[in-house]
């Protein structure tokens, strides 16, 4: 625990570790976040990747109670020594971690809130969308991305940022911009933009029939987003046994059009078609 003895010493944390996608965020863009956060005494929040701590500070004094999820075993270690009051410290991998079991003891529904890694963003929203349980679990989450991601988290049909990402947070979740970062926002600063990002869980905007196939249906469609529907959701619906232009027809959507400009609700029809 070399790392920790340096900490206490001399104040200062261990450096940014690249493999874990770590930047930490400058104190006046934690104020912001904060604000824009609006939590309420009875709070409680799931952070994902605490870091050094400087949101969970400024974030501790104002809500009931604070459960940091962080991979960093030097960082986790650190933080919890400083017995940030409401807070407890779980050390781990977000993407392992079972988060309904997390919080199944918590008050409910809690929010969620992190400085997302670049380079495991998605993956961790698609928990998130997962572990709210339609709202029940999870009111929200408020998250910061690389600007590219956030991008594509809250396109529209039509945009040239829209795909597989925008439908299935849209089937879920109503998405909110909040904030554009640069990278002087952070430290080590990143080569690109960042954006806070505020997805609001609800149930199902549209009835897919099942999940798991919706999200193999919009995958696989959007493998081939520059042809037509007809072509792109050929192999899709081959792999069901099924023959596109029938369930097509079926959906009562247009075989000509180009998957991003259809809506969730389109894709809904698309997916119970195919069933």
């Amino acid at each position: 625990m070399a790392r920790l003895a340096d900490r206490r010493a001399d104040g200062r944390f261990p450096p940014a570790r690249k493999r874990f996608g770590q930047h930490f965020l400058e104190a006046a863009w934690v104020t912001k976040l904060v604000d824009a956060v609006r939590p309420h005494p009875d709070d409680t929040f799931l952070e994902i990747g605490p870091g050094r701590g400087a949101l969970t500070r400024a974030l501790a004094p104002r809500v009931g109670r604070i459960l940091a999820v962080e991979i960093d075993r030097d960082l986790a270690a650190s933080l919890e020594a400083e017995g940030v009051p409401n807070l407890q410290v779980v050390t781990a991998d977000v993407l392992e971690v079972d988060l309904g079991a997390l919080l199944e003891s918590e008050r409910l529904p809690a929010r969620a809130i992190g400085n997302l890694p670049y380079n495991v963003a998605s993956p961790i929203l698609f928990r998130l969308l997962d572990a709210a349980d339609e709202g029940r679990r999870l009111t929200d989450a408020t998250v910061m991305l690389q600007k590219e991601v956030a991008d594509r988290l809250a396109a529209r049909p039509g945009d040239d940022a829209y795909g597989a990402l925008a439908i299935q947070a849209a089937l879920l979740a109503d998405v909110e911009r909040l904030l554009t970062l640069p990278p002087g926002a952070f430290r080590p600063p990143p080569k690109v933009m960042s954006a806070v990002v505020r997805l609001t869980f609800r149930p199902p905007v549209v009835d897919v029939g099942d999940r798991a196939t919706f999200e193999k249906v919009v995958r696989g469609v959007f493998l081939q987003r520059r042809k037509t529907l007809a072509n792109a959701f050929r192999p899709v619906a081959e792999a069901f046994g099924r023959s596109a232009a029938e369930v097509i027809d079926q959906a009562a959507l247009n075989p000509r059009a180009r998957p991003e400009t259809l809506t969730v609700e389109e894709f809904g029809r698309l997916c119970r078609a195919v069933l």
